[in-house]
This record gives structure tokens, C-alpha cells and sequence, in this order.
């Protein structure tokens, strides 16, 4: 049997309601992060959690899928709502299968080991709670690994806000061991001059292959500059 939006749109909101009543008050940073034009103030990173809207608006952009697949070429397998791990900890097979219930808890699993990943990586450093979810949407999607090595986290680290929103556009290709079309080219060569690696640029105009990848970047960069007024 299918499920309906209005379902779907429930078991996130019961889940919304037990998070809230257990997350305490936040404590504000000191220091002079208040952004301009009556924004939100930004916290220190290690005082903040993924807000109730940030966890509905991730799951709802991922949509949902009851049997593990894989979204881009290249891609980890997911199941349910973009997750590539189970609540265990162990990594999403080919074949694995969820229920909705079952998908919004293995996200939220999933968010919270990453969440504590996210926090170690930014000692000191202050977001607002919409800069928070932006790059917590970000590290869901890429993983802790990637944002170790991203110029979002080496931005924010050297203060930089607006050089860290703009570092998201680079993240706009993807790689394989072949050359699987038309548009893909040499990204590494072996000691002896042969392709071992290609990519292929989403950005551009046109492609079939990877569209969505671009536009969700656009999307967040967008955000992410809006949140710096």
C-alpha cells in the first residue's frame, strides 16, 4: 500500500514534537556574531542542534524511497529518506527495505552521529541556527568525511562567512572509476599517463545526468548569502 504526503508529513511532526521537548535551552555565544538587520544571532556550534524545521525540510527535499537505491551515478546506496546508514551504524545494502516510520528514526540516527562530528569540527566557531541546518543539509548529502576536507569548514574556521557560502558551488561534479557518456572527462591519471578517474561538471546547461546536484547547490548558496544580510 502506498503512503500519502499527509502521512508522511505526521510521523515527521511526532518525531519534531518528542526532539523539542528534549532539547534544553541553547546558551548564546558571547562575542559580537548578533548579524545585522535583526537576524537570529549566531551560537557557538557546540551549543546548537538541527531545528525542528531544518530535520523536516532535509527529509522532505530527500523524499522518500522503501527500497535501497542508488540516487547518482557513483552514489552510496540510501533508503528512506537519503539515509546511507543504518541505525546501527552499518552501511545501507543493495535490497535494504524500510517503512516510513522506520526511515525517519534511521535519519535521525544518522543526523545525530554526524551532528557530533560537525560540532568537534568547528571548535569556536559561532552559526546562526539557519547557517547550522544549511551545512548540516550539506553534511547529510556529502558526509563527514567530505566536510572535513571542504572550503566551507576551512572558511568558517578562519571566519569567513561569506567565502564559506560561496565555497558550496564547488561542489558541483561527479567522479566514476570509467567514462560512462558523453561530457565526462579526466579528472586522475596513474604514473604512466592513463585515466583511472573521470568527472563530470553538473552545472552544465542541459545535462540529464546530474541536474539536481546543481540546483541544490544554487539553492544553498542562495540561503546561505540571504542568512548574511
Amino acid at each position: 500500500m502506498g503512503i500519502t504526503a499527509s502521512f508522511l508529513f505526521g510521523c515527521v511532526c511526532a518525531l519534531v514534537i518528542i526532539a523539542i521537548a528534549e532539547w534544553p535551552a541553547l546558551p548564546r555565544a558571547r562575542g559580537p556574531w548578533r548579524m545585522r538587520g535583526g537576524a537570529s544571532p549566531r551560537l557557538l556550534v557546540a551549543g546548537l542542534s538541527l531545528s525542528a524545521a531544518g530535520f523536516i525540510g532535509l527529509v522532505v527535499h530527500e523524499g522518500y524511497t522503501g527500497r535501497a537505491v542508488v540516487p547518482t551515478q557513483g552514489d552510496r546506496s540510501t533508503v528512506g529518506f537519503g539515509s546511507t546508514f543504518n541505525e546501527d551504524g552499518t552501511p545501507v545494502k543493495p535490497g535494504d527495505t524500510t517503512t516510513p516510520v522506520r526511515a525517519l528514526i534511521k535519519a535521525q540516527a544518522h543526523l545525530s552521529r554526524e551532528e557530533a562530528v560537525f560540532r568537534t569540527s568547528l571548535p569556536g566557531v559561532a552559526l546562526s541556527q539557519g547557517e547550522y541546518d544549511l551545512y548540516m543539509d550539506w553534511l547529510y548529502q556529502y558526509g563527514s568525511g567530505a566536510w572535513f576536507t571542504s572550503g566551507m569548514r576551512r572558511e568558517l574556521l578562519a571566519g569567513n562567512y561569506r567565502a564559506a557560502c560561496d565555497a558550496l558551488l564547488d561542489y558541483r561534479k561527479l567522479t566514476s572509476g570509467r567514462k560512462e557518456g558523453p561530457g565526462w572527462v579526466v579528472n586522475r591519471r596513474n604514473a604512466q599517463g592513463q585515466p583511472t578517474r573521470w568527472e563530470f561538471d553538473c552545472s552544465t546547461p542541459g545535462n540529464k545526468v546530474c541536474r539536481g546536484v546543481w540546483t541544490r547547490q544554487l539553492e544553498r548558496h542562495k540561503k546561505c548569502m540571504e542568512l548574511q544580510q
